[in-house]
C-alpha cells in the first residue's frame, strides 16, 4: 500500500510555510513603515501571527517527514535513498538531514526558533529584523517547494513518490511497487557525532542571520549605532556555536575517516571555516565601536559579509560545482540556478544599502595611534579576514572555472594538488601573527598604554614565554623556524592573557572572556602544531613482505602499513601486536566475534552459533543478537614493552557502491599522546573463497598434525541421530567428527559429518575462514582405526594496519572547550548590557 496521503500532507504545510512566509515579510514590512504607533502595533500582531502559522507549518514538516522516514515508507524517494529498515533509531535521525532538502529543513527550523526569540525578546528591532527573517524563510521554504513549471523547476521536494523520482521499468509494471528496503545511510555516517554535529552547525549558520538582520536593519531605519548593542551577543553566540559546530565536524572526521586528522583542508571544510573567521572579526570590531566608537563601517561590512559567506558556502556545496574536488559537496539537484538567486539578492541589497547609507554612518577622524587599542583591534581583525580571504580564493577555483564556462570561455585552473601542504603553508604564518596580536593586543585593550609603558607590561610574559618555549623546543628537538615560531607566539598569548586573566578575575570575573577565550585560542594552535606536524607512523612494515603493487594506493604504503595474520603476535615499534578476528558491535554495546554469530535475512540480526560468555551477561547458542551488521570492527591486541595490555577495534565495510574499503580508525587516548590505529586493507567476508586442492592425510584420536601451520588434533568422532537439526532416516549412519585448532590464546573446533545413506556415503564439510582450513572425513578404516581427512586451505585472514602517534592532541580539544567558555562568559556580560538597556526602554 501505498501512503500518499502523509505526502500529500507534507507538501500542503510547505506551501503553507511559504505563503506564509511571503505575507509575513509584507506584516512586517508594513509595520516597520507605519507612522503611527496604533498601525505599527497592528500590522506587528498581523506579521506575529503569519510568522506562527509559518513556523508551525515547518514544524508540520519536520515531523511528517521523520514520520515516513522512521515508519520505512520507501515509496518515498527521500526516505529510500537516505534510510533502511536495519538504522538503529541514531542514525534514524541522522538520515533525515543527510539529503539537500532535509538539511534545508533543518536550517529552516532553526530559523523559526530564533525568529521567535526575536519577537519575544525585542519588540523595538522586531519588525524591521523580521522582514531578513521572513525573506530568508521564503527562500528556504522555496528549496523545498518542488513545483515545477514548464521548464522551471522550484525546490525539491522530500515529499516526491520513489515512482516519480525514478524512471526503473518496475514501475512500469507495477506503478505501486514499494521496495522492501532502503539504500541505507553512508556508512561513514552512522557515527554518533553526525547526530550532534549537524544540527550545531547548522544551528551556527542560521544564527549568523541574526547580526546581519541587525545591520540591515540599521541601515534601513538609519539608526547606524543603536543596531550593534542587540547584535552583539548573538554575534558571540553565533561565533560559539559554529565554532563548536566546525569543531564538532574535525572530531567526527579525526574518529571516523582514515585521512590521518582532523582537517584536510577540503573545500567545504574551508566553505564553514572561512564565515566564521569573519565572524569573529566582526566581533571585535563591534567591541571597538561600544568602546570608543570608531570602526562602525567595519563592523557594518564585515557583519553583512559573514551571512553572505554562509550563503556562498551554501552555493558552492549544494549547487555541485565542487562535486570533483570535495568528497563532502552534495550533488546538484537542478537547484543551482536558485541557489544562484538566493546568493545574489541579499548580495545586491546588502550593496545597494549600504552605499546609500553610507556618507551618513558615522565616522572618527581621530588619528589612529600605534599605542591605541583600537589599532591592535583593528590588524587583529584584519588578520582573520586576510586569513578567510587566502583559504576562500583557490576553494574558490571550481567557482571560478564555472562562471567562464558558462560564457563560453575554457578554464582549466585547479585546486591545489596538496590541499594540506598548501594552505598549512600559509596559515602558519597567519597563525604566528593572530597569536602575537591576541596576546599584545589585550594589555592596549584594558590599560592606556604609553611607549614607557610597553616594556614594563610585556617583559615579565616574554620572559615566561621564551622560557616555557625554549624547555619545548629542547624536549621536541624542534629545528623547523616556522614551528619554532609558532610554539613562541602560541605560548605567549596564553601567558599574556593569563596576566590579563589574573589582574582582571580580582575585580569582576564577568569581564574575563576575552582572557580566556585568547588563551584557548593559544592552546589550539599548540594542539594543532603537535599533532600535525610531530604525527610519527609507527607502523613501519619489517616484515619484508610486499603489501600491494597497485599504483592507486599511496607510494609509502608498503612502508608505512603492517600485516597481521590471525593469532599471529607481530611487533610494531615498543608494542606487540596480536590481530584477533573480525567482530560486530552489539545494539547493547561490546563486541561479539562474527564467526560465533550466523546471518539472517536481516544484516542486524544474528544467531549465536555457541554459548558466549561476556563481561555483562551470557549468550546461549540459537540467541537472536542486535548488531550494526553493515560495519565490521576487526580487533587488534596490543601489549606495551612496559606490561600494558589494551585492544582497539577499527572499523572497516567493503563497500561497492563508495569504492570499495570504508574504514574509520580506533584510538588509544592518553594524554600526551593519542594511538591513532586503522585498517588499510581487509579480505572481503562476502567475497567467494579461492580453496587449495584438496589433499589427504590419515590420522588417528589424539595424533597432533599440522593444518595451515595451526596444531590440530582429532579429538572424537561420535555417532550422531541428526545433521544440522534435521533428523536422519531409518537406515541412515552419521557420525561427527571433532577437530580442534590450536591457536594462540584462541581454540577453534571443525566438525565435518560423514554420512552412509543406502551404501552410499556423503560428505559435510567444515570450514573456517578465520583459519583458513575447509576440512571432510574422506573416508573410515575400522580396521586400523584411523581417519582419511581431506583438507583444503586458504589465506587465514589477516588485515593490513596503519597505526600512527598524535602527541598533544588533546591541547587541541582542551583549547576548543576553553575557547568556548570565554565566549559563553562573553555572551553573558554583553547580553546583560543588552538587559539593562531594554528595562530603561531603550531597546
Amino acid at each position: 500500500m501505498i501512503h500518499t496521503t502523509i505526502g500529500d500532507i507534507g507538501h500542503l504545510f510547505v506551501i503553507i510555510s511559504f505563503v506564509a512566509a511571503l505575507i509575513s515579510i509584507f506584516n512586517f514590512y508594513k509595520a516597520e513603515k507605519s507612522p503611527l504607533p496604533e498601525i505599527q502595533k497592528g500590522w506587528l500582531k498581523n506579521g506575529q501571527i503569519t510568522y506562527v502559522i509559518h513556523g508551525l507549518a515547518v514544524f508540520g514538516i519536520v515531523i511528517t517527514l521523520f514520520t515516513i522516514i522512521s515508519n520505512h515508507y520507501y515509496e518515498y524517494f527521500y526516505a529510500w535513498s537516505h534510510s533502511s529498515k536495519v538504522l538503529p533509531v541514531e542514525y534514524i535521525i541522522s538520515s533525515f538531514w543527510e539529503g539537500q532538502e532535509g538539511s534545508f529543513l533543518l536550517w529552516s527550523f532553526w530559523n523559526v526558533l530564533l525568529g521567535f526569540v526575536i519577537l519575544l525578546t525585542n519588540k523595538k528591532w522586531a519588525p524591521s529584523v523580521m522582514v531578513s527573517f521572513s525573506v530568508v524563510q521564503a527562500f528556504l521554504a522555496s528549496m523545498i517547494l518542488g513545483v515545477v513549471i514548464g521548464d522551471l523547476k522550484i525546490g525539491s521536494s522530500p515529499f516526491i513518490l520513489l515512482r516519480d523520482a525514478m524512471d526503473a521499468p518496475i514501475f512500469n509494471i507495477n506503478p505501486n511497487y514499494v521496495p522492501e528496503d532502503g539504500t541505507g545511510l553512508n556508512p561513514l555516517l552512522q557515527n554518533y557525532w553526525m547526530v550532534i554535529h549537524p544540527p550545531v552547525l547548522f544551528l551556527g549558520y542560521a544564527t549568523t542571520l541574526i547580526p546581519f538582520a541587525y545591520a540591515i536593519a540599521g541601515l534601513w531605519k538609519k539608526d547606524f549605532k543603536g543596531w550593534v548593542r542587540p547584535a552583539l551577543p548573538w554575534a558571540l553566540f553565533s561565533a560559539a556555536i559554529l565554532g563548536v559546530g566546525i569543531l564538532m565536524g574535525g572530531y567526527w572526521a579525526y574518529e571516523t575517516l582514515n585521512f590521518e586528522g582532523f582537517w584536510n583542508w577540503d573545500p567545504v571544510e574551508n566553505a564553514s571555516l572561512v564565515p566564521w573567521l569573519v565572524l569573529v572579526a566582526s566581533i571585535h570590531t563591534m567591541i571597538t565601536y561600544k568602546k570608543s566608537e570608531t570602526a562602525l563601517k567595519a563592523s557594518i561590512i564585515l557583519v553583512l559579509s559573514v551571512f553572505l559567506m554562509v550563503l556562498y558556502a551554501t552555493f558552492m556545496v549544494r549547487s555541485g560545482v565542487l562535486g570533483e574536488s570535495s568528497v563532502h559537496s552534495f550533488t546538484d539537484l537542478g537547484l543551482s540556478g536558485q541557489l544562484l538567486l538566493y546568493l545574489l539578492s541579499f548580495l545586491i541589497i546588502s550593496i545597494v544599502l549600504a552605499i546609500v547609507r553610507w556618507k551618513h554612518i558615522p565616522s572618527t577622524e581621530k588619528e589612529v595611534s600605534t599605542y591605541s587599542r583600537e589599532f591592535w583591534i583593528f590588524m587583529g581583525a584584519t588578520l582573520l579576514c586576510l586569513m578567510g580571504f587566502q583559504i576562500l580564493l583557490p576553494t574558490s577555483i571550481p567557482v571560478y572555472n564555472s562562471i567562464i564556462q558558462s560564457f563560453g570561455g575554457i578554464s582549466n585552473l585547479a585546486p591545489p594538488a596538496d590541499q594540506v601542504e598548501f594552505y598549512t603553508k600559509w596559515q602558519m604564518w597567519f597563525a604566528v601573527g593572530l597569536a602575537i596580536l591576541s596576546g599584545t593586543g589585550q594589555f592596549f585593550w584594558w590599560q592606556k598604554m604609553k611607549k614607557s609603558g610597553v616594556k614594563d607590561s610585556l617583559l615579565m610574559p616574554i620572559l615566561i614565554t621564551l622560557a616555557i618555549s625554549a624547555l619545548i623546543i629542547v624536549l621536541a628537538g624542534m629545528t623547523n623556524i616556522p614551528y619554532i615560531l609558532l610554539v613562541i607566539a602560541s605560548v605567549y598569548t596564553i601567558t599574556a592573557n593569563a596576566k590579563i586573566f589574573i589582574k582582571i578575575v580580582k575585580n569582576n570575573y564577568k569581564l574575563s572572556g576575552g582572557a580566556i577565550a585568547h588563551m584557548g585560542l593559544g592552546m589550539m594552535l599548540l594542539g594543532i602544531l603537535f599533532s600535525t606536524g610531530y604525527s610519527r607512523t609507527i607502523s613501519l612494515n619489517e616484515t619484508g613482505l610486499l603489501l600491494t603493487n597497485s599504483e592507486e594506493v599511496e607510494d609509502n604504503f608498503n612502508q608505512e602499513n603492517i600485516p597481521l595474520f590471525i593469532n599471529d603476535p607481530q611487533t610494531m615499534g615498543e608494542y606487540t601486536l596480536t590481530y584477533k578476528g573480525r567482530f560486530y558491535e552489539t545494539y547493547d554495546g561490546g563486541y561479539v566475534k562474527a564467526s560465533y554469530l550466523e546471518d539472517t535475512q536481516n544484516e542486524n540480526d544474528k544467531i549465536v552459533k555457541r554459548d558466549i560468555k561476556r563481561e555483562d551477561e551470557s549468550l546461549t547458542k540459537g540467541d537472536t543478537l542486535k548488531v550494526y551488521g553493515a560495519n565490521h570492527y576487526y580487533k587488534v591486541d596490543y601489549l606495551h614493552a612496559d606490561g600494558e595490555k589494551f585492544s582497539l577495534f577499527p572499523r572497516a565495510q567493503i563497500n561497492a557502491d563508495m569504492g570499495g574499503l570504508i574504514s574509520s580508525p580506533d584510538i588509544r587516548r592518553k594524554f600526551t599522546k593519542d594511538l591513532y590505529t586503522h585498517v588499510s586493507s581487509v579480505p572481503d567476508p562476502t567475497q567467494e573463497i579461492e580453496w587449495s586442492e584438496p589433499k589427504e592425510m590419515d590420522v588417528t584420536f589424539g595424533e597432533k598434525f599440522f593444518l595451515n601451520d595451526f596444531v590440530t588434533v582429532l579429538e572424537e568422532v561420535k555417532r550422531v541421530d541428526e545433521i544440522e537439526g534435521e533428523k536422519l532416516k531409518g537406515n541412515d549412519l552419521a557420525v561427527r567428527a571433532t577437530v580442534k585448532v590450536y591457536g594462540d590464546g584462541e581454540d577453534y573446533i571443525l566438525n565435518p559429518y560423514y554420512l552412509i545413506r543406502d551404501n552410499m556415503a556423503g560428505r559435510i564439510p567444515d570450514e573456517n575462514r578465520e583459519i583458513g582450513i575447509k576440512l571432510n572425513i574422506e573416508s573410515i578404516k575400522p580396521e586400523s582405526n584411523t581417519f582419511t581427512l581431506s583438507v583444503r586451505t586458504t589465506q587465514k585472514d589477516y588485515v593490513i594496519l596503519k597505526a600512527l602517534e598524535k602527541p598533544f592532541i588533546n591541547l587541541l580539544w582542551i583549547g576548543t572547550l576553553v575557547l568556548t567558555i570565554g565566549f559563553g562568559m562573553a555572551i553573558f556580560r554583553r547580553y546583560s548590557e543588552f538587559y539593562k538597556m531594554k528595562r530603561k526602554g531603550l531597546e
